[in-house]
C-alpha cells in the first residue's frame, strides 16, 4: 500500500497528520510506505486535484474524497471530526477510512 502525504511548506497541521497516521498505519499492523509529497503551487495543486493540505490518499485515492469541482487552489484544508473542525483528521478517523477503502493489514 502506497500512501501520500500531499502538503505545502509552511502548513501548519501536515506534520501532525502524518505523525497520526504513522501510528494508526503501526498499531493496525499496515504495511505501508508513506511519502510526503510537496505541493507549493496553484497549477500543483490544480494538477494533482489536491483539496487542500494535508490531503491523504491511499494508493492514488483521496482517503477523505470531496466532491469534485471547478478549480484546485492551493490552501489549507479542514476536516469534519467529533470536535469540530480540524486541520487534520483524528485517529480514528484514519481507522474506519483505511479499513473502509479495504486498505487492510498486509
Amino acid at each position: 500500500m502506497k500512501v501520500e502525504v500531499l502538503y505545502f511548506d509552511g502548513c501548519p497541521t501536515y506534520e501532525t497528520a502524518t505523525k497520526t497516521l504513522r501510528r494508526v498505519l503501526e498499531q493496525e499492523g499496515m504495511d505501508a510506505e508513506v511519502e510526503l509529497v510537496a505541493v507549493n503551487t496553484n497549477e500543483e495543486a490544480r494538477r494533482l486535484r489536491v483539496p487542500g493540505s494535508p490531503t491523504i490518499r491511499v494508493d492514488r485515492r483521496d482517503l477523505f474524497p470531496i466532491p469534485e469541482r471547478q478549480d484546485w487552489p492551493l490552501g489549507c484544508r479542514v476536516y469534519a471530526t467529533a470536535k469540530g473542525l480540524r486541520g487534520s483528521p483524528t485517529a480514528e478517523m484514519f481507522k474506519e477510512a483505511l479499513t473502509r477503502g479495504g486498505a487492510g493489514a498486509h
